[in-house]
């Protein structure tokens, strides 16, 4: 069974690019013999990420991700049982948040910025979805 997993934190300490792309490229190596697919969001100190795979398989993951000391206050956006994968296209794709117009941002949200912890989990989910349609994910397909 298929599940789509969204959940957002707060980054322990600031993370500068390297850092965060080591993440991605950790998630690269690991994800595919999982079976997991997904989008990293990345912007000042806030990370948002949906995954997608068995639910087994995603479970673990957030089991792992809830004890990473890299960040705190992860909340779990939405949780979804699904036929199909939205995201399948890449082992984990990173989005370059300077390539999202702010009107993108507006649409979702009162201010022109990331903020997953103020927005209902479905209005966090079509805006991942937005940001996949506009192209503005940065790493190459899984």
């Amino acid at each position: 069974m298929l599940v789509r997993f969204l959940y957002a934190s707060r980054a322990a300490m600031p993370l500068d690019p390297d850092r965060v792309e080591a993440i991605v490229e950790q998630s690269r190596r690991n994800n595919p013999a999982r079976g997991i697919t997904g989008l990293l969001c990345f912007v000042d100190d806030v990370f948002v990420q949906v995954l997608e795979g068995g639910r087994d398989a995603v479970c673990e993951l957030f089991s792992t991700i809830v004890r990473d000391e890299r960040h705190h206050s992860v909340r779990i956006l939405s949780y979804e049982e699904i036929t199909e994968r939205r995201f399948g296209s890449w082992n984990m794709g990173q989005v370059n948040i300077a390539k999202v117009n702010t009107a993108l941002l507006l649409k979702y949200s009162e201010r022109a910025v990331l903020d997953p912890f103020n927005l209902p989990g479905h209005a966090t989910m079509a805006l991942m979805d937005e940001l996949v349609a506009t192209a503005s994910i940065v790493s190459r397909p899984g």
